[in-house]
């Protein structure tokens, strides 16, 4: 049974944007392996990225709500739904927790926020830590006690590659490597740094042309940004003698209008009779 995003967040199914938003700030708070030396608490800590980038994707949570976890990422034929133009939808997450929980936080240090400032108040309840932030729903900042406005940050576009896979690799199905380098904040939250990055692509059997492959947030990272997602989609490579059409290979052959009148041209190929 795949994982219910719902469940690690602590929320019921039709729950608002804003909730999902306040279970994510409660729990990434609460698990952060910074403050919760518990063992487990790195690998919880992951799961609330993952189940918060699911869930605040209208998109994507509207594909685990009719098909869970093994639907949105691709477990079968019959798991799989349609994209633009008839292309198909797969999820993969490879996004960074920490990445993640400093971009929701508008790379400042939360800790700081609710715990330093407080003069050592050792009573502030850790399950609502933020209780001290006046909310504006979607008017685009929140405010602060000290009445500091914070802009939120919009989403860089997406970035698309084309993924070539031979004819050979998507009968089989493959699996490609696609080195990226990305800029990344540092600990300050101001500064960044170059990062190179090996992202990993499982190409399964039979996925058809524009299949798009999605990597959250991998574009280059800021203080004044998210980063962009990055989108791999697949691009079929020439083949010196088949073609293929959608879930059918096609071996084009040339004959003469002789041969035509004599008869049947019987072919053999042992992927004439293939289909995915």
């Amino acid at each position: 049974m795949g994982k219910d995003y719902y469940r690690i967040l602590g929320l019921a199914r039709g729950a608002s944007e804003e909730d999902i938003k306040k279970a994510y700030r409660k729990q990434a708070l609460r698990y952060h392996p910074d403050k919760n030396k518990d063992p487990g608490a790195e690998e919880r800590f992951k799961e609330i990225a993952e189940a918060y980038d699911v869930l605040s994707d209208p998109k994507k949570r509207d594909i685990f709500d009719k098909l869970g976890e093994e639907g949105l990422k691709g477990g079968g034929p019959s798991c799989s739904m349609g994209g633009p133009n008839g292309t198909s939808f797969t999820y993969t997450f490879h996004g960074d927790p920490h990445a993640m929980f400093a971009e929701f936080f508008g790379g400042r240090n939360p800790f700081d926020t609710f715990f330093v400032q407080r003069n050592g108040d050792e009573d502030m309840d850790v399950d609502d830590p933020f209780a001290n932030f006046q909310s504006f729903g979607n008017i685009g900042f929140t405010r602060t006690r000290g009445g500091h406005e914070n802009v939120r940050k919009k989403q860089d576009p997406p970035i698309t590659h084309e993924l070539r896979v031979s004819l050979e690799e998507i009968y089989t199905g493959c699996t490609k490597k696609m080195k990226i380098s990305h800029k990344r904040l540092n600990a300050d939250g101001k500064t960044t740094r170059n990062e190179d990055k090996i992202l990993t692509i499982e190409v399964k059997r039979g996925w058809k042309e524009g299949t798009k492959i999605t990597f959250p947030k991998e574009g280059d990272q800021t203080p004044n940004n998210i980063p962009a997602d990055i989108v791999f989609v697949l691009k079929d490579k020439p083949h010196s003698i088949f073609k293929r059409d959608g879930s059918d290979i096609v071996y084009p052959a040339k004959i003469s209008l002789r041969e035509v009148n004599e008869g049947f041209v019987w072919l053999y190929c042992e992927y004439s009779n293939t289909r995915w």
